[in-house]
């Protein structure tokens, strides 16, 4: 099921997009920008989670691990 979302952008911008609306699906550039931005915010918050995480561990890790663990994680989705 899809939901629609609406934005206001000035208007020689809106011109300027209607000027090559046959060239560019503007809802499909709009929705991949969404989608990625979206993945680049939950990668950054799954970084804090895990960075919080260790904060609290009551044990220490090898050099290295951290990233090794943040890679694994971003990867995972």
């Amino acid at each position: 099921m899809s939901e629609v979302v609406s934005f206001k952008i000035r208007r020689d911008l809106k011109r300027k997009m209607e000027k090559f609306k046959d060239e560019v699906n503007w809802s499909e550039e709009l929705r991949r920008f969404v989608e990625l931005k979206i993945k680049e915010l939950e990668a950054r918050e799954s970084k804090e989670r895990l960075r919080e995480r260790l904060r609290k561990a009551p044990w220490s890790l090898e050099r290295g691990t951290s990233s090794e663990l943040v890679r694994e994680d971003r990867d995972s989705h």
